[in-house]
């Protein structure tokens, strides 16, 4: 088993992660949070990896005849793609809120409005 596809969704969390805690500004803060979403989509199709397999499709050919990838997997990943997204498009409405009702986006200053 290939150790690549697990390194590189470490790593996508990882920066994912260092992003949000060295944000400076809520909206780099959603998108880091995306990033770290992503590693998700990297770690789940790593899962449902088979060397050789197609798509599950047994339309053509009788099942069994060939090696197929996991559609489980797949359908978990579509489904986290499309929560992530909406996720991040809720983030980003609250941000804009926050900026029209404060002025700002800097985290900063907005907890120094709690008085």
């Amino acid at each position: 088993m290939h150790v690549l596809p697990y390194l590189v969704a470490a790593y996508l969390f990882l920066t994912g992660c260092y992003g949000l805690a060295t944000s400076r500004n809520l909206i780099h803060a959603v998108g880091c949070l995306a990033v770290c979403q992503s590693a998700t989509y990297v770690l789940l199709l790593a899962v449902g990896y088979r060397g050789g397999g197609t798509a599950p499709v047994f339309s053509d050919i009788r099942p069994g005849s060939r090696p197929v990838v996991d559609p489980v997997v797949q359908a978990l990943t579509l489904t986290d793609i499309v929560v992530g997204a909406t996720v991040t498009a809720l983030l980003l409405a609250l941000v804009l809120q926050i900026a029209k009702r404060h002025g700002t986006v800097d985290p900063d200053e907005l907890r120094e409005l709690r008085g």
